[in-house]
């Protein structure tokens, strides 16, 4: 059931991604929100209330409750037209845990993959902060990207391969997947970074997680 809203987070972070770039307006991806918000606040439910006496089961479902509550929050935000301050501190919040359930898969779970990209999540949760919640517009083409990016990254293809059976827990997943992050989103910084002309406004908010 978490595969399969990993999956979707995947799609809505793509399509944020799009809109902060301008290519997607912010209404259009208002719906989206909604609906992957709405599942990931379901399937963590079900899954705690049929663990039983699974703590790892329960601690794992337990995060996905910060991205289902951000893409709610960002749907109703694009739909109502609201100030984007409130999503940009939750965003800050969802940060700092994302470090604590990064720490969790190193240490507690034993999934060093999902350890680093919980940290690719705390680092696209603290940009949304820097954008929305300080107000930095000047960072806005290089979050799209970083949105779009990640919504491959950490949510469509992990999803695609935990769902055939192709994932595994191996350290040297864990490595490529920092080495991809620092590479590419170091590089993206100095061809997108600040300084850069921004075409585009959001009109509204955007985000992201692990279903």
């Amino acid at each position: 059931m978490a595969n399969v809203g990993l999956l979707y987070v995947g799609a809505v972070l793509f399509l944020n991604g799009m809109m902060l770039l301008g290519k997607v307006e912010a209404k259009a991806a208002a719906m989206l929100n909604l609906f992957v918000g709405a599942m990931q606040v379901v399937f963590p439910t079900v899954l705690i209330a049929t663990a039983g006496n699974d703590t790892h089961t329960i601690l794992a479902a337990s995060g996905l409750y910060l991205f289902g509550f951000t893409y709610l929050y960002v749907g109703i935000g694009l739909l109502a037209g609201l100030d984007t301050s409130g999503v940009g501190y939750f965003s800050l919040f969802v940060a700092v845990m994302a470090v604590g359930y990064s720490v969790v898969n190193f240490r507690v779970l034993r999934d060093p993959p999902f350890g680093v990209i919980w940290l690719y999540w705390a680092f696209l949760w603290f940009l949304f902060f820097v954008l929305l919640g300080l107000k930095v517009e000047g960072i806005t083409t290089y979050t799209g990207w970083v949105t779009a990016i990640e919504g491959w990254v950490t949510g469509a293809i992990p999803a695609i391969l935990l769902l055939c059976g192709y994932w595994g827990r191996h350290g040297q997943v864990a490595i490529l997947l920092a080495v991809f992050a620092v590479v590419v989103f170091g590089a993206l910084w100095f061809v997108v970074g600040p300084g850069r002309h921004v075409r585009h406004r959001p009109g509204g908010v955007a985000a992201p997680g692990r279903p």
